[in-house]
């Protein structure tokens, strides 16, 4: 049987036909998010909150560069350095193919971030940091509650200097989940989010990295990957002063997920969300003093911007 449609259902079916190709063929993808018309894109005070993040991807921007090439960002980028003083004892790390190669990402990654944290907020010039193997030394010897020997050196080769790394993306990631729910500007949100995202991948290769390794011996010490995660977790919880937030790569089950686990690939609470850091807590434990008014560490003359500086005026 052969249905026939009217003439003029046709017409209009043709017609809208038409103007359904027509607009696909003009109209655009839409790839940004529809912003409120009245919504603010960075407001005042989320300009002191990501500058605040400015120390810390500094610090991570040079360890990395100097890590992986044996020079800093005043070779790589000398216009996010701002006239600030180059780090205190920084070289080239002995680093396997591997790690080498994570490495250099990581370095070309934390110049992207200080770059657009510029120029999103503005910036300070670099903080005086001090990324010597002396330091390294001292916040692991305080870890451990004694003198390593010979001194823990992160330069020494790759194990080393990824167990070093251990004490740095995850900084920066507990930082920013804790500034998020500050933040009032649209885009100043949008920024955060990508940070976050990348710097959760860091510490995530970097946890998995030492974790695969968690039962091998550091070279020369009598403890293993995991004993040494562990240490480093538990010096920050205690120099932040404010309960645990910070997990080693084995753990005991009531702190793995859902209790049932005793790895610990990822750190996280227990509802496996990140943990979260106020930027007190974050200088409490970047200047190895447990106070945030004391200058040390990393930050031997503490770090800059409204919230840093603020901090060191008072008593």
């Amino acid at each position: 049987m052969v249905v026939t449609f009217p003439t003029s259902l046709v017409l209009v079916i043709f017609m809208v036909s038409c103007s359904l190709n027509i607009y696909m063929a003009d109209s655009e993808p839409v790839c940004q998010p529809a912003y409120p018309a009245h919504a603010i894109a960075v407001d005042e005070e989320d300009v002191n909150l990501l500058q605040f993040a400015e120390n810390i991807e500094h610090l991570e921007a040079d360890y990395f560069l100097w890590g992986a090439l044996g020079y800093g960002l005043d070779e790589v980028a000398p216009e996010l350095v701002m006239g600030g003083p180059p780090p205190i004892g920084a070289k080239k790390a002995k680093l396997d193919s591997l790690t080498l190669n994570i490495i250099t990402e990581f370095a070309y990654e934390e110049v992207g971030h200080l770059r657009i944290l510029k120029r999103t907020v503005g910036g300070f010039p670099r903080p005086l940091m001090d990324l010597s193997a002396g330091n390294f030394a001292k916040l692991i010897d305080s870890a451990f509650g004694y003198a390593l020997v010979p001194p823990f050196d992160p330069y020494h080769d790759s194990l080393s200097y990824m167990i070093s790394c251990y004490v740095l993306p995850y900084m920066g990631l507990v930082a920013y989940v804790g500034t998020n729910p500050l933040l009032t500007g649209y885009y100043a949100k949008r920024v955060l989010a990508g940070l976050l995202g990348v710097e959760s991948g860091q510490d995530a290769v970097i946890r998995a990295y030492l974790y695969e390794r968690a039962e091998e011996q550091v070279h020369p010490y009598n403890h293993t990957v995991a004993e040494f995660t562990a240490r480093i977790s538990e010096l920050r919880n205690r120099l932040a002063k404010c309960g645990i937030k910070d997990e080693g790569i084995i753990v005991p089950k009531e702190l793995g997920a859902e209790k049932r686990t005793t790895t610990n690939v990822l750190s996280a609470d227990a509802d496996s969300i990140s943990y979260m850091r106020t930027p007190a807590e974050v200088l409490r434990i970047l200047y190895s003093t447990g106070d945030e008014h004391i200058p040390g560490g990393f930050y031997p003359k503490g770090g800059n911007g409204k919230i840093a500086r603020g901090f060191l005026k008072k008593p």
